[in-house]
C-alpha cells in the first residue's frame, strides 16, 4: 500500500484500494505532492517524475529558493508543507516565531520510515485497524534548516478503504522556545483552479446547510471560534470539479478528528493552483513550546472519487463505521427510545415518568430517557449545573429505584447530564468561582444562563470524571444523553493564566477528550450520545467515544431533510439520532402529518420526542406500527448506504440499500403540492441487477377531510365541512391510499426506475390514485426475491 522509490529523487507512492497518492522530493528538500486521484500503477522514481511539473526558469517577479540557480520558485510548486519566508506567498500550513523573532521557515526532508499499523496520537483520537483491515503508516521527517524544528508527517492507509488520514506533529529543538502561532493537520496543492467547494454551515435549529462555491480566485475559509466545532462551520467539506453530480464526476472530502475551533480553507494561486488546507483555527492559537516540547495536531482524513458525490459519501461513511466508532455499541442496532424532554421539560417527576415509560412501551420504545430536570433543585436553566446530586423532590425513591421500575417493565434506562457547564446559582460554583473560564474583575457574559467549567485545569476535569462515575455507578444506566449548551466568552483561565489566550480553546478540548475516554472505558456498556445544543459539536472527535449525536434540537420533519441530507454527505446515517415528535412542532410550530414524522426519522438511529399520554388511541396505533416497521428495516435504515435521489428542492427523495443489494428503503417526499403534476418515478441504488425483486408500499389511512366539501360528490346526505358530523365521518370512515406491488429486475429499478401511481390533480379519484397534501410522504419497500418464488404472472 506504501511504497518508497529510490531514486534521483526520492518518491512515495501511498496507495488505497482505488486511489493512489504520490509525494517527490525536490531538489531543493522539500516535498512536492506530485498526484493525488484515482489509482495509477509507478513502478520507478524515474516514473513518478514524470508527475513533476516541467520547469526551466523561475518566473519574473518571484522568489528563487537560494543562490543556486533553480528552475521553480517555491510560489508555483505543489508543496506538502507550506511556509512563509523561502517564496511562498500561499498561505501556509506552520507559522512558528523563534525567540529572537525569527519567522522564516525552511523543512526539508530528513528522513522517512515505512510501518505496519497505525500511528497513535497522544492526547487526541484518532482512526484505528479494525478487524481483518490491515494499515501501513508512512512518517516523513522535515526539518527546520534555520531552527531546527522537527516536523513528523504521517499518512496512513488501510486495505479496506479509499481513505488517507494524515496527522502531523512539531518538536522543538532549537535549544530555546518558540511560539507556534499555526499548525494545520493537513495541505494538499492540486493543479486545478475553478473548483467547487461545498462546505456546511447553519445555527442552533438549522445544522448542515449546504454551500456550493466555485473557488477562481482569492481565499475561500470555513471557520468557527465558538470552541466548538460544528453548528455554525462543521469541518467536513467537499472539493469537486464543478460538473460533479451525485453519480458522476471527480471530488474529494476533507474531515477532521477534532471537536474544537477549526479552520478549512481552498484558495487558488496567482499561478491557477489551488491549495487545500484543515486543521486547528489559528485565531485565538499560540503555543509556547520549550526545547523539546512537542505539539500534535489533530489527525485529518480525505477520500478522492472520480464517481460523484454519492461514492465519496459512502467512502467516508464507511471509514466512520470501521475506524472511527469504537466500543461495545460501535455496530449495535440503536434501540428506539423515548425521551422525556418535550413531552415535560423540567416538570418530571417519579410518577409522571414511569407513566411515560409504560405508554411508550405500548409505543414500541426499548430505551426510556429522563431528560433535563432530575438534580440539585433543577426547575428551569438558571441553577444547579454542577450539582449532581438526585432531587429527591422529584425522584423520593432514588435514581437506582426508578431505573429498576424501568428495566421492570422490559426497557433500557438512560439520562441527560452536561457535565461541561455549570450555573452560578449552583453549590459547585459558590465552592469553586475560579474553577470557570471567565474574565478576571470584569462583567461576565453567559448563555443559557450558564458558565463553562474550565477542562484546562487537571483539578477540574477530574472533579467531572468523578461527579459523572458517581452517577453512572449509582444505578444500572444503559444512555447517557451528554450535552453542551453554549459556545465560548470570556475566553480566560484563571489556570492557565497569561497563556489563555493562546492555549484555553485547544487544552479545554484536550482536558473534554481525557474525561470521554476515561468514561467509555469504564463503563463500556453505557450507550453515550453527544449532543450540543443538537448538533454543536458534530464531529468526528465526539465519535470516535460517542457512537452516535443528536442531529439538531429541531425535530422539524422538513426542516430535518436539509439538516439530515446535508450529514449524509459525509457521516453514516446510524451516527444521526433523529426523533418523531408532536405537531405543531415545537420548534417550528408546524404541523406535518405522523407518517412523514416517522418517514424522515427513519432514516436515522429512530426514537421518540413527545408526550405519549397526550396521544389519542388513533395515533397510538399508527405510531405503534411504525415502530414496528422501524424495528423490521432497522439493520437496513441503520447500517445500509444512503442515496440522495434528487436534487430538486421541492421533491427529496431518499434510499438506503442494504450492503448485500438484498434490501432497500425509498422515501419519496412532497414539500407543496403542484397543480396538475401526475407523474413521480424513483431509482433505487445498490441493488444486484441480474437479481429480481419485490417492490412494494404500505397501506396509509387518508383522512376523509382531505378531501373537503368534496365528500358531498359521494356522500347520500350533506356534510357541512368542519362539523360534527364530519369528524364522525372521518372517525369511523378511512380511505386506503393507492397501493404498489410490482415484481421487477434489480438493473429496471437503478436504470428505470419504479413509476408511481398517479397523483391526485382534481380530475377524479379511485383507489389507485396517489393522494399527498403538502408535506406528505411514502415509503417503498424493495426486497430480493429468490426466482422460484415468483409466478409467471410477476414475471411477465
Amino acid at each position: 500500500m506504501i511504497r518508497k522509490l529510490e531514486g534521483k529523487r526520492e518518491a512515495f507512492v501511498i496507495d488505497t484500494p482505488e486511489t493512489s497518492l504520490v509525494l517527490l522530493t525536490l531538489p531543493t528538500g522539500q516535498i512536492e505532492t506530485a498526484y493525488y486521484g484515482k489509482r495509477i500503477a509507478i513502478e520507478s522514481a524515474c516514473e513518478a517524475e514524470s508527475l513533476s511539473e516541467k520547469n526551466e526558469f523561475p518566473p519574473g517577479n518571484s522568489i528563487d529558493y537560494n543562490s543556486d540557480p533553480n528552475p521553480y520558485t517555491l510560489e508555483d510548486v505543489r508543496l506538502l508543507v507550506g511556509t512563509y519566508g523561502k517564496g511562498d506567498l500561499r498561505e501556509p500550513m506552520i507559522e512558528a516565531v523563534s525567540c529572537d523573532g525569527n519567522s522564516t521557515l525552511d523543512f526539508v526532508l530528513t528522513g522517512s520510515l515505512i510501518s505496519d499499523g497505525k500511528n497513535e496520537i497522544e492526547g487526541l483520537p484518532s482512526s484505528h485497524d479494525s478487524e481483518g483491515a490491515l494499515s501501513q503508516t508512512l512518517t516523513l521527517i522535515m526539518t527546520d534548516k534555520n531552527n531546527g524544528y522537527v516536523l513528523k508527517l504521517y499518512f496512513s492507509v488501510f486495505s479496506d478503504s479509499d481513505v488517507i488520514a494524515r496527522s502531523v506533529s512539531f518538536e522543538n529543538r532549537s535549544g530555546k522556545k518558540v511560539r507556534l502561532e499555526r499548525l494545520l493537520s493537513g495541505q494538499l496543492d492540486i493543479f486545478a483552479s475553478s473548483c467547487r467547494v461545498i462546505s456546511f454551515t447553519g445555527a442552533w435549529t438549522r445544522e448542515m446547510n449546504r454551500n456550493d462555491t466555485i473557488v477562481s480566485s482569492g481565499n475561500y475559509s470555513i471557520s468557527t471560534i465558538a470552541g466548538s466545532s460544528s453548528s455554525r462551520a462543521n469541518p467536513f467539506f467537499i472539493v469537486a470539479s464543478p460538473d460533479a453530480t451525485e453519480e458522476y464526476g471527480r471530488c474529494m472530502a476533507s474531515n477532521l478528528i477534532y471537536s474544537g475551533n477549526h479552520y478549512e480553507s481552498v484558495s487558488v494561486s496567482t499561478y491557477g493552483k489551488t491549495r487545500i488546507l484543515t486543521g486547528i483555527s489559528p485565531e485565538g492559537f499560540s503555543f509556547e513550546l520549550v526545547d523539546g516540547e512537542v505539539f500534535n495536531a489533530p489527525e485529518c482524513l480525505m477520500a478522492f472519487s472520480d464517481q460523484g458525490f454519492s461514492r465519496l459519501s459512502i467512502i467516508m461513511a464507511d471509514f466512520v463505521r470501521e475506524h472511527i466508532l469504537t466500543g461495545e455499541w460501535a455496530k449495535k442496532p440503536r434501540p428506539v427510545l423515548l425521551n422525556s424532554w418535550e413531552a415535560a421539560y423540567f416538570d418530571i417527576n417519579e410518577k409522571k415518568l414511569l407513566s411515560f415509560a409504560k405508554k411508550g412501551r405500548e409505543l414500541g420504545a426499548e430505551l426510556f430517557v429522563m431528560d433535563d430536570g432530575w438534580f440539585g433543585n433543577r426547575n428551569d436553566d438558571r441553577s444547579s449545573l454542577g450539582d449532581w446530586k438526585v432531587n429527591l423532590k422529584k425522584l423520593p425513591h432514588g435514581l437506582s429505584c426508578l431505573c429498576d421500575r424501568i428495566h421492570g417493565l422490559g426497557m433500557y434506562f438512560g439520562i441527560w447530564v452536561e457535565p461541561e457547564m455549570v450555573n452560578v446559582d449552583s453549590d459547585l460554583y459558590r465552592a469553586h468561582p475560579d474553577w470557570t473560564i471567565q474574565t478576571p474583575d470584569s462583567e461576565q457574559s453567559e448563555g443559557r444562563h450558564q458558565r463553562i467549567l474550565d477542562l484546562s485545569n487537571p483539578e477540574v476535569a477530574d472533579y467531572v470524571y468523578k461527579a459523572m462515575c458517581a452517577i453512572f455507578s449509582s444505578a444500572s444506566i444503559d444512555y447517557v444523553k451528554w450535552d453542551y449548551n453554549r459556545i465560548f466568552s470570556d475566553v480566560y483561565s484563571p489556570y492557565l493564566k497569561e497563556r489563555s489566550s493562546g492555549e484555553l480553546y485547544h487544552r479545554y478540548i484536550l482536558g473534554l477528550y481525557h474525561i470521554m475516554d476515561g468514561l467509555v472505558k469504564k463503563y463500556p456498556h453505557i450507550l453515550f450520545e453527544g449532543c450540543a445544543s443538537g448538533g454543536n459539536r458534530f464531529d468526528l472527535g465526539i465519535l470516535s467515544y460517542f457512537p452516535q449525536i443528536w442531529g439538531s434540537d429541531n425535530s422539524d420533519a422538513i426542516s430535518r431533510l436539509t439538516i439530515q441530507q446535508g450529514y449524509s454527505m459525509g457521516y453514516p446515517m446510524s451516527c444521526v439520532t433523529g426523533h418523531v415528535s408532536a405537531c405543531p412542532n415545537h420548534q417550528t410550530l408546524r404541523v406535518t402529518p405522523l407518517d412523514t414524522r416517522f418517514n424522515v426519522a427513519a432514516f436515522t438511529s429512530f426514537g421518540m420526542e413527545m408526550n405519549p399520554l397526550d396521544m389519542s388511541s388513533q395515533e397510538i396505533h399508527e405510531l405503534s406500527g411504525y415502530v414496528d416497521l422501524y424495528k423490521k428495516l432497522r439493520t437496513t435504515m441503520q447500517g445500509g448506504d444512503f442515496y440522495r435521489m434528487s436534487d430538486e428542492d421541492n421533491t427529496v427523495k431518499w434510499v438506503v440499500t442494504d450492503k448485500d443489494g438484498s434490501r432497500s428503503v425509498g422515501m419519496v417526499l412532497v414539500k407543496e403540492i403542484k397543480p396538475g403534476i401526475r407523474y413521480e418515478n424513483l431509482k433505487f441504488r445498490g441493488l444486484d441487477p441480474c437479481g429480481r425483486y419485490h417492490v412494494y408500499n404500505l397501506p396509509v389511512d387518508i383522512d376523509v377531510r382531505t378531501f373537503g366539501s368534496m365528500i358531498n360528490q359521494v356522500s347520500p346526505v350533506h356534510v357541512k365541512p368542519g362539523s360534527l358530523a364530519e369528524g364522525a365521518i372521518a372517525h369511523f370512515v378511512k380511505i386506503h391510499c393507492e397501493l404498489l406491488e410490482e415484481n421487477v429486475s434489480g438493473s429496471l429499478l437503478m436504470n428505470a426506475g419504479i413509476n408511481l401511481p398517479p397523483a391526485f390533480t382534481g380530475t377524479g379519484y379511485n383507489e389507485r390514485v396517489r393522494v399527498m397534501g403538502d408535506f406528505a410522504s411514502r415509503l417503498y419497500i424493495v426486497e430480493k426475491v429468490d426466482r422460484d418464488s415468483l409466478t409467471e404472472d410477476s414475471l411477465s
